[in-house]
């Protein structure tokens, strides 16, 4: 029998087999992945700053990537040139643009680039959120040094974890199986044994499929989106509204008919049994359970709010007017402050903080207890796990050295501080250097938490409070370094995770770790620069961008939410909602709750190895919630449903056809459902101002009782 991975999940995804003499760095996987990472990045900038818009997804770019490589490698010269012999370095050498089929590998590499960048970089938030709401222009220089530097330093914190989440075969990374089973599946045969359906057969039908459907509950039939029956029925019934909404309810309605809804905190499909049975726990514990119980008991006087979102309110029960009580330098005016109202959050939104809280020490608590012994072993520079058969392969490729990251580490930190003095910003250094101390921290848990569930736990709250404490009520000149601190330590996690999550991929598909490394460094400098450029083109062009009322909706909801968020925990001080005798007090003993609930657990799992508890994380129990708002009861249970269907009854019953189809499956939705909303965005909403035009029951009825 042949040697393969001990874990069921890696051995339906990835090949056990390698060819080292396939091409990697190639001119068309350069030109392909740049191409891709500028355009997806700059265009996933633009949708960013729109509401209500689509994305471009991971999975719809590694489809995209597949025809252009496959037209590429028919289209391109087949023969060979020589450098003349009188350039320096590289005189007399061979290159050719095209060598051969387009395979895995430069699909891979060229996937990389574009996953690695496409998305919106976090610090652009504050970039924009500085200069439309503070009226401080940063400028182009201060804005290339600082979003690169910190996605260097991201990238310097990454060497930290590859003993620990690349090479053992326990961190199986899920999303990673999820790419791996895509990319095989598009370079694999065509033709299946016997006439049986193919993996590539089976989702090409599938994806189609997927981008017919959606139009039902994307365009044609909204209200099999939020699937909020109950309300159908008594669309004045205040409590049966509070219960099963799915706006400003609990969603109590169980099911939703549209996959971007049940997929909406993870792909069911892809996320491990175990780690949803967590999810769903925590989440009916909180949101079903608790979040009632207090609402209607009034625990936190917010029995007169809504019972769900993520907006602040005064005593009144309306949303919190936080001009009435900043002077205009925007210090909290303390007279004002106290005639007018202490800031009230929704139950769910509170106990979000309440989460939050636990969450930042329960995530360190936990890896110290359960993966001492493994960070211990790294450290020393030991083997974590006896390598598998991945690892193995693996070593015919040098590895990457640690002073590479040193390096990119040294500059990466010269670039930041050169940023801050650029514009002679009030940042004091100090704190930068704990902004990276702080993701340094939990670079190590939270990824352990990610590679082994598929779940992402943030530091949103810690970040945002550290700046909060320490520099509590500062005027305009000082609110940089909250800005600053927090964006600083959010992104360099972000992409410390995001290029561990990628050297994994490459550690499957066998991708010399060099070129991984290349790759996403080059991919990152290019991203950054363009959408820049993007940004001060669309700020020069367009003088009323980020207004409320903007007339194409570019009202930047990303960069408003930063700002809420800065006055919520710069302008108003933590001790003010958190303190002594405040209404969210006991919201800090979250911290002790937290670094104490994985004590007892671990000792019922060390004393009873096989219980039914064995497989219980109290981080994934506690960070599922967290998403609940904006996501609600719907999201959850059907996710649960079709968790269970897929990972554990179709697992359990029919494993071959589970291994075959079921990752595919999940492509196929996000690919087919992904091409549809971009499809009805640009095509139907667009042209009405983002209004859907059909005007039916079928597309109001959700409408009428989502404000109870």
């Amino acid at each position: 029998e042949e040697e393969d991975s001990p874990y069921p999940e890696v051995r339906a995804s990835v090949a056990n087999t390698d060819d080292p003499d396939m091409p990697t760095l190639t001119f068309r996987m350069w030109f392909i992945g740049l191409t891709v990472c500028v355009i997806a990045g700059c265009l996933n900038f633009f949708f960013a700053l729109r509401w209500p818009s689509p994305s471009i997804t991971e999975t719809f770019i590694a489809v995209l990537i597949y025809p252009f490589g496959k037209a590429l490698d028919r289209l391109l010269p087949i023969r060979y040139w020589t450098i003349p012999p009188s350039i320096p370095l590289i005189g007399g050498r061979e290159f050719t643009l095209n060598p051969g089929p387009f395979n895995i590998k430069e699909h891979t590499l060229a996937f990389m680039m574009s996953s690695a960048t496409a998305t919106y970089v976090y610090g652009m938030s504050m970039i924009i959120s500085t200069e439309k709401e503070y009226g401080v222009h940063l400028g182009t220089g201060f804005a290339f040094l600082f979003l690169l530097s910190t996605e260097m330093i991201g990238i310097a914190l990454a060497s930290f974890g590859r003993r620990l989440f690349i090479y053992p075969a326990s961190a199986i990374w899920p999303n990673s199986l999820v790419r791996c089973t895509l990319m095989n599946t598009l370079h694999a045969d065509e033709d299946g044994p016997g006439g049986q359906m193919t993996r590539y057969r089976f989702f090409i039908i599938c994806g189609v499929g997927a981008f017919l459907y959606y139009f039902l509950p994307g365009y044609l039939f909204t209200a099999l989106s939020a699937f909020s029956w109950a309300c159908w029925i008594s669309p004045n019934n205040v409590v049966v509204n509070q219960l099963f909404g799915t706006v400003t309810g609990l969603g109590m309605g169980l099911l939703t008919f549209d996959w971007s809804q049940v997929a909406y905190i993870r792909s069911p499909l892809v996320i491990p049994w175990w780690a949803s049975v967590n999810m769903i726990l925590g989440f009916v514990a909180f949101g079903w359970i608790l979040a009632p119980i207090l609402y209607y008991t009034n625990v936190w006087k917010m029995g007169h709010l809504p019972i769900t979102g993520y907006s602040a309110y005064d005593r009144f029960g309306f949303p919190y007017d936080f001009h009435r009580v900043l002077t205009p330098d925007r210090q909290l005016n303390i007279t004002a402050y106290q005639e007018y109202s202490p800031v009230y959050l929704p139950v769910t939104f509170a106990l979000t903080y309440f989460l939050a809280f636990m969450l930042t020490t329960s995530v360190i608590v936990q890896t110290i207890l359960y993966e001492s012994h493994a960070i211990l072993a790294a450290v020393r520079g030991t083997k974590v796990e006896d390598d598998d058969l991945h690892a193995k392969l693996m070593r015919n490729y040098p590895e990457v050295p640690n002073y590479y990251f040193l390096g990119i580490s040294l500059v990466g930190v010269s670039m930041l501080i050169g940023a801050i003095e650029l514009r002679d910003l009030d940042v004091p250094i100090w704190s930068l250097f704990l902004a990276m101390f702080v993701g340094l921290v939990y670079v190590i848990p939270c990824t352990y938490v990610y590679a082994k569930s598929g779940t992402a736990v943030g530091i949103n709250l810690i970040v945002q409070l550290i700046p909060g404490a320490i520099l509590p009520g500062r005027p305009i000149a000082n609110m940089a370094s909250a800005h600053v601190f927090k964006s600083c330590a959010i992104q360099t996690l972000g992409r410390a995770m995001a290029f561990l999550e990628n050297l994994k991929l490459g550690h499957y598909l066998k991708i010399p770790p060099y070129a991984s490394f290349a790759v996403q460094l080059v991919a990152i400098i290019f991203s950054v620069s363009a959408q820049i450029v993007v940004k001060n083109t669309l700020f020069a062009s367009v003088p009323d961008i980020c207004e409320p009322n903007q007339p194409s909706n570019l009202v930047c909801p990303r960069a408003g939410v930063f700002f809420s968020a800065s006055i919520i925990w710069q302008d108003l001080p933590p001790f003010r909602q958190f303190g002594k005798g405040s209404v969210y007090n006991f919201h800090v003993y979250g911290f002790v709750i937290g670094a104490l609930l994985p004590i007892p657990i671990w000792l019922w799992q060390r004393r009873y190895p096989n219980s039914v508890l064995r497989h219980f994380n109290i981080s994934v129990f506690l960070n599922a919630p967290t998403s609940a708002p904006p996501a609600t009861g719907v999201n959850f249970t059907s996710y649960f449903i079709v968790a269970f269907l897929f990972q554990y009854l179709l697992r359990v019953r029919r494993y071959r056809l589970w291994a075959k189809f079921n990752y595919i499956l999940s492509c196929a939705l996000e690919a087919g459902t992904a091409t549809a909303v971009i499809v009805i965005f640009l095509a139907l909403q667009l042209p009405m101002n983002g209004r859907i035009s059909l005007d039916w029951w079928g597309n109001t009825v959700w409408l009428n009782s989502q404000f109870s």
